[in-house]
């Protein structure tokens, strides 16, 4: 928990510099109306996914097959797109990499490797 405390801590004051340095670069009103059209983007696109991941999920489940790369897919579409709607450019990138399938790939199997991880410290219980 301390750990994630100290995270957010960085975060926002990294956040918060890039605000700073994009407003002295861009101007006030660039800044403020990038970070806005970010977040109807995000939004659209969250939606785009989320609903793909869920066709893609129903598919799976009507033929039979475990859904698992599908839930992957739709817990970083959902962390995406959090991260898209809030404000901040650090976040922003973040989360369009989240959203975005090719990228998606490359990160799938670190989540992967965390849920096993979870599983195997009995941290997360998988209910049959």
């Amino acid at each position: 928990m301390r750990l994630w405390i100290l995270l957010f801590i960085i975060l926002t004051a990294l956040e918060i510099g890039v605000f700073m340095l994009a407003g002295k670069l861009m101007g006030i009103i660039p800044t403020v109306l990038l970070i806005i059209v970010t977040g109807m983007v995000g939004a659209y696109l969250t939606r785009k996914q989320g609903l793909n991941v869920l066709y893609q999920l129903q598919g799976q489940i009507q033929n039979g097959q475990p859904p698992g790369v599908a839930i992957l897919d739709g817990v970083c579409i959902l962390i995406g797109g959090i991260l898209l709607i809030s404000p901040g450019f650090i976040t922003d990138i973040t989360g369009l990499i989240l959203l975005i399938p090719f990228t998606r790939k490359f990160i799938k199997p670190y989540l992967l490797k965390l849920v096993k991880r979870w599983v195997s410290r009995r941290q997360l219980y998988i209910y049959r």
